[in-house]
């Protein structure tokens, strides 16, 4: 049975392939699509590295 990190993970970066088959079929808007496919990406790196720990970046804009 998958834990909660691994399914959170595999969401994320079918998350990820959702964007980049929206960019695809959507040449006006492929760049930020394919932003947002690598954060989601991105974010499942960590959560899949390190389950519990912190985001090296503030989820909040006004915190530091």
């Amino acid at each position: 049975m998958a834990t909660n990190a691994e399914l959170a993970a595999k969401l994320l970066r079918n998350a990820g392939d959702f964007f980049r088959n929206i960019g695809e079929s959507s040449p006006q808007i492929k760049s930020q699509m394919e932003q947002n496919a690598r954060t989601y990406d991105l974010v499942a790196d960590w959560l899949e590295d390190d389950p519990t720990g912190e985001a090296p970046i503030s989820a909040d804009p006004d915190e530091d």
